[in-house]
């Protein structure tokens, strides 16, 4: 029989991937598969936006990994779904590379959110207060 608590128990693991993601956010602009050379004053604002918020995924899943809330969780679907939209509100998505690294990362941090978001449902202030970490 299969262990049905893989997906129903936060595991620390979880939080690492969002640690990661926020990191791999943060460096995406640089990324060598992009065609353009998008670090320069007019892309400039390219560049925040992936440091910002990547240093967001990434502070939220240091915070998840010290005490779990569920703000954290839905922040972080919040900044998953910017990351996804960012390209075209931005106006970026002809950087083809860039806006692929985007929507693949951004719904990364969606479904890892989305899963914690929903293995903490059900739990009690006081259950989340003693999660093991």
């Amino acid at each position: 029989m299969s262990d049905n608590r893989f997906f129903s128990t936060h595991r620390p693991w979880e939080d690492w991937v969002g640690m990661a993601l926020g990191v791999l956010i943060m460096v995406s602009p640089w990324f060598p598969v992009q065609a353009s050379d998008i670090i320069d004053a007019e892309h400039s604002h390219l560049v925040l936006n992936s440091f910002v918020v990547g240093m967001l995924v990434l502070g939220l899943a240091q915070l998840e990994y010290v005490a779990l809330h569920r703000w954290e969780e839905v922040a972080s679907i919040l900044l998953g779904l910017w990351l996804i939209a960012s390209p075209f509100i931005l106006g970026y998505s002809a950087d083809h590379g860039l806006q692929a690294w985007h929507v693949l990362l951004g719904a990364l941090v969606v479904i890892v959110g989305a899963l914690q978001l929903w293995q903490d449902w059900n739990l009690s202030e006081q259950e989340l207060a003693r999660h093991p970490q």
